[in-house]
Protein backbone atom coordinates (compact mmCIF):
# COMPACT_ATOMS: atom_id res chain seq x y z
CA UNK A 1 0.00 0.00 0.00
CA UNK A 2 1.51 3.53 -0.90
CA UNK A 3 0.45 6.78 0.97
CA UNK A 4 1.03 9.96 0.28
CA UNK A 5 0.55 13.57 1.30
CA UNK A 6 -0.02 16.64 -0.60
CA UNK A 7 -0.62 19.47 1.62
CA UNK A 8 -3.55 21.02 4.27
CA UNK A 9 -5.48 17.28 4.35
CA UNK A 10 -5.61 15.92 1.15
CA UNK A 11 -3.92 11.74 1.41
CA UNK A 12 -3.68 9.89 -1.44
CA UNK A 13 -3.69 6.05 -1.04
CA UNK A 14 -3.24 3.79 -3.56
CA UNK A 15 -3.82 -0.36 -2.58
CA UNK A 16 -6.04 -3.40 -4.41
CA UNK A 17 -5.55 -1.58 -7.87
CA UNK A 18 -7.53 1.51 -6.97
CA UNK A 19 -6.22 4.89 -6.08
CA UNK A 20 -8.54 6.54 -3.17
CA UNK A 21 -8.15 10.67 -2.49
CA UNK A 22 -8.88 11.97 0.97
CA UNK A 23 -10.12 15.32 1.24
CA UNK A 24 -9.00 16.90 -2.00
CA UNK A 25 -8.71 20.44 -1.29
CA UNK A 26 -6.43 21.43 -4.28
CA UNK A 27 -7.92 24.60 -5.84
CA UNK A 28 -7.07 27.19 -3.55
CA UNK A 29 -4.51 25.17 -1.69
CA UNK A 30 -0.84 26.15 -2.45
CA UNK A 31 0.46 23.46 -0.55
CA UNK A 32 -0.90 21.29 -3.01
CA UNK A 33 1.49 19.85 -5.97
CA UNK A 34 -1.66 18.06 -7.06
CA UNK A 35 -4.02 19.50 -10.29
CA UNK A 36 -7.10 18.90 -11.04
CA UNK A 37 -7.23 18.49 -14.60
CA UNK A 38 -4.34 15.74 -13.90
CA UNK A 39 -6.43 13.70 -10.88
CA UNK A 40 -7.13 10.00 -12.37
CA UNK A 41 -8.96 8.31 -9.44
CA UNK A 42 -11.04 5.70 -8.43
CA UNK A 43 -12.83 6.82 -5.08
CA UNK A 44 -13.25 9.89 -2.70
CA UNK A 45 -13.19 10.18 0.61
CA UNK A 46 -14.97 13.11 2.62
CA UNK A 47 -14.37 13.83 6.43
CA UNK A 48 -16.99 16.74 6.29
CA UNK A 49 -18.40 19.50 4.45
CA UNK A 50 -15.93 22.74 4.84
CA UNK A 51 -14.48 23.98 1.37
CA UNK A 52 -11.16 23.06 2.47
CA UNK A 53 -11.68 19.37 2.53
CA UNK A 54 -15.08 19.23 -0.31
CA UNK A 55 -12.56 21.27 -2.27
CA UNK A 56 -12.65 19.82 -5.96
CA UNK A 57 -14.78 16.71 -5.18
CA UNK A 58 -17.26 17.44 -7.97
CA UNK A 59 -14.54 18.15 -10.61
CA UNK A 60 -12.84 15.06 -10.10
CA UNK A 61 -15.73 12.67 -9.66
CA UNK A 62 -17.76 13.94 -12.36
CA UNK A 63 -14.53 13.81 -14.98
CA UNK A 64 -13.89 10.44 -13.29
CA UNK A 65 -16.94 8.76 -13.37
CA UNK A 66 -15.86 7.58 -9.58
CA UNK A 67 -17.64 7.25 -6.28
CA UNK A 68 -17.59 9.39 -3.65
CA UNK A 69 -17.77 8.57 -0.25
CA UNK A 70 -18.82 11.04 2.46
CA UNK A 71 -21.42 11.94 5.94
CA UNK A 72 -25.02 11.16 5.13
CA UNK A 73 -26.01 15.00 4.44
CA UNK A 74 -23.02 15.65 2.49
CA UNK A 75 -23.52 12.81 0.25
CA UNK A 76 -26.87 13.82 -0.20
CA UNK A 77 -25.92 17.59 -1.23
CA UNK A 78 -23.48 16.25 -3.65
CA UNK A 79 -25.48 13.74 -5.08
CA UNK A 80 -28.09 16.63 -5.51
CA UNK A 81 -24.55 17.77 -7.67
CA UNK A 82 -24.77 15.23 -10.13
CA UNK A 83 -22.02 13.14 -8.29
CA UNK A 84 -21.93 9.44 -7.64
CA UNK A 85 -22.57 8.96 -3.65
CA UNK A 86 -22.54 6.73 -1.15
CA UNK A 87 -23.79 7.91 1.91
CA UNK A 88 -22.46 7.55 5.61
CA UNK A 89 -22.99 7.84 9.54
CA UNK A 90 -20.63 8.11 12.77
CA UNK A 91 -20.06 4.41 14.01
CA UNK A 92 -20.97 2.77 10.63
CA UNK A 93 -18.58 0.83 8.26
CA UNK A 94 -19.09 -0.75 5.07
CA UNK A 95 -17.06 -3.19 3.26
CA UNK A 96 -15.96 -1.73 -0.35
CA UNK A 97 -14.08 -3.31 -3.23
CA UNK A 98 -11.02 -1.24 -2.21
CA UNK A 99 -11.10 -1.67 1.09
CA UNK A 100 -13.28 -1.15 4.41
CA UNK A 101 -14.53 2.33 5.37
CA UNK A 102 -15.59 3.06 9.09
CA UNK A 103 -16.75 6.70 10.56
CA UNK A 104 -15.84 7.59 13.85
CA UNK A 105 -16.60 10.68 15.45
CA UNK A 106 -14.46 14.52 14.89
CA UNK A 107 -15.34 17.43 17.12
CA UNK A 108 -15.71 19.97 14.71
CA UNK A 109 -18.13 21.98 12.39
CA UNK A 110 -19.25 20.83 8.86
CA UNK A 111 -21.04 23.06 6.47
CA UNK A 112 -20.16 24.28 2.62
CA UNK A 113 -19.96 27.95 2.12
CA UNK A 114 -21.60 28.86 -1.02
CA UNK A 115 -20.15 32.78 -1.16
CA UNK A 116 -22.17 34.38 -3.90
CA UNK A 117 -24.89 33.77 -2.12
CA UNK A 118 -23.85 34.23 1.05
CA UNK A 119 -25.28 30.99 2.50
CA UNK A 120 -24.28 27.80 4.28
CA UNK A 121 -25.16 24.34 3.22
CA UNK A 122 -25.72 21.70 6.29
CA UNK A 123 -23.70 19.04 5.60
CA UNK A 124 -24.40 16.96 8.68
CA UNK A 125 -21.84 15.36 11.51
CA UNK A 126 -18.34 15.82 10.76
CA UNK A 127 -16.20 12.69 10.96
CA UNK A 128 -13.00 10.75 11.03
CA UNK A 129 -12.10 7.82 8.95
CA UNK A 130 -10.58 4.62 9.67
CA UNK A 131 -9.18 3.02 6.19
CA UNK A 132 -8.54 -0.65 6.32
CA UNK A 133 -7.24 -2.68 3.53
CA UNK A 134 -4.18 -5.21 2.86
CA UNK A 135 -3.76 -5.67 6.34
CA UNK A 136 -3.29 -2.64 7.00
CA UNK A 137 -5.59 0.50 8.90
CA UNK A 138 -4.99 3.99 8.33
CA UNK A 139 -6.85 6.63 10.74
CA UNK A 140 -7.64 9.78 8.81
CA UNK A 141 -8.79 12.21 11.73
CA UNK A 142 -10.60 15.07 10.00
CA UNK A 143 -10.51 18.40 11.41
CA UNK A 144 -11.32 17.73 14.98
CA UNK A 145 -10.49 18.95 18.39
CA UNK A 146 -8.88 16.16 20.96
CA UNK A 147 -11.53 14.08 22.31
CA UNK A 148 -11.18 11.12 24.70
CA UNK A 149 -12.97 8.39 22.33
CA UNK A 150 -9.26 8.84 20.27
CA UNK A 151 -8.55 5.95 23.11
CA UNK A 152 -11.25 3.52 22.61
CA UNK A 153 -10.33 4.42 18.81
CA UNK A 154 -6.53 3.47 19.62
CA UNK A 155 -7.90 0.07 21.70
CA UNK A 156 -10.12 -1.37 18.89
CA UNK A 157 -8.05 -0.72 15.96
CA UNK A 158 -4.82 -1.51 15.16
CA UNK A 159 -3.65 2.00 13.30
CA UNK A 160 -0.55 1.47 10.93
CA UNK A 161 -0.39 5.34 10.21
CA UNK A 162 -2.29 8.17 11.89
CA UNK A 163 -2.76 11.40 10.12
CA UNK A 164 -4.00 14.27 12.94
CA UNK A 165 -4.18 17.89 12.22
CA UNK A 166 -1.87 19.98 14.41
CA UNK A 167 -2.64 23.31 13.02
CA UNK A 168 -4.59 24.98 16.46
CA UNK A 169 -7.30 27.15 16.16
CA UNK A 170 -9.89 25.53 14.19
CA UNK A 171 -8.36 21.88 15.29
CA UNK A 172 -6.30 20.87 17.86
CA UNK A 173 -2.61 21.64 18.04
CA UNK A 174 0.38 20.00 18.34
CA UNK A 175 0.10 19.19 22.17
CA UNK A 176 -2.99 18.12 21.84
CA UNK A 177 -2.17 15.90 18.98
CA UNK A 178 0.53 14.24 21.07
CA UNK A 179 -1.95 13.29 23.44
CA UNK A 180 -4.18 11.90 20.44
CA UNK A 181 -0.94 10.34 19.27
CA UNK A 182 -0.48 8.47 22.52
CA UNK A 183 -3.76 7.32 23.11
CA UNK A 184 -4.35 6.08 19.01
CA UNK A 185 -1.43 4.14 19.71
CA UNK A 186 -0.42 4.31 16.10
CA UNK A 187 3.03 3.17 14.94
CA UNK A 188 3.54 6.10 12.96
CA UNK A 189 2.01 9.26 13.04
CA UNK A 190 1.84 12.35 10.50
CA UNK A 191 0.95 15.74 10.70
CA UNK A 192 -1.76 17.30 8.45
CA UNK A 193 -3.92 20.55 8.40
CA UNK A 194 -0.89 23.16 9.20
CA UNK A 195 0.92 26.06 7.20
CA UNK A 196 -2.20 26.29 4.26
CA UNK A 197 -3.08 29.88 5.73
CA UNK A 198 -1.46 32.02 8.56
CA UNK A 199 -3.48 31.18 11.61
CA UNK A 200 -2.61 27.61 11.26
CA UNK A 201 1.12 28.06 10.70
CA UNK A 202 3.17 25.33 12.52
CA UNK A 203 6.16 23.45 12.85
CA UNK A 204 5.05 20.23 12.00
CA UNK A 205 9.23 18.53 13.16
CA UNK A 206 9.15 20.28 16.31
CA UNK A 207 5.50 18.10 16.87
CA UNK A 208 7.22 14.91 15.13
CA UNK A 209 10.27 15.64 17.37
CA UNK A 210 7.89 16.18 20.93
CA UNK A 211 6.38 12.53 20.23
CA UNK A 212 7.34 9.96 22.84
CA UNK A 213 5.05 6.80 22.21
CA UNK A 214 5.12 7.12 18.66
CA UNK A 215 7.49 7.53 15.62
CA UNK A 216 6.64 10.54 13.91
CA UNK A 217 7.37 11.75 10.18
CA UNK A 218 6.76 14.94 8.11
CA UNK A 219 5.73 14.41 4.77
CA UNK A 220 6.01 17.51 2.34
CA UNK A 221 3.46 17.91 -0.31
CA UNK A 222 4.03 14.76 -2.56
CA UNK A 223 6.41 12.74 -0.67
CA UNK A 224 5.23 8.91 0.03
CA UNK A 225 5.45 6.17 1.92
CA UNK A 226 4.93 2.22 1.91
CA UNK A 227 3.20 0.63 4.37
Amino acid sequence: MKISYHGHSVVKIVTEGKTILIDPFITGNSLSDLKVDEEKVDVILLTHGHNDHVGDTVEIAKRNSILVVAPNELAVYLGWQGVNVHPMHIGGSHQFDFGKVKYTLAFHGSSYELPEKKELVYTGMPGGIIFTAEGKTIYHAGDTALFYDMKLIGELHKIDVAFLPIGDNFTMGPEDAGIAAEWTKAKLVVPIHYNTFPIIKQNPQEFVNSLTSAEGRVLDPGDSIEI
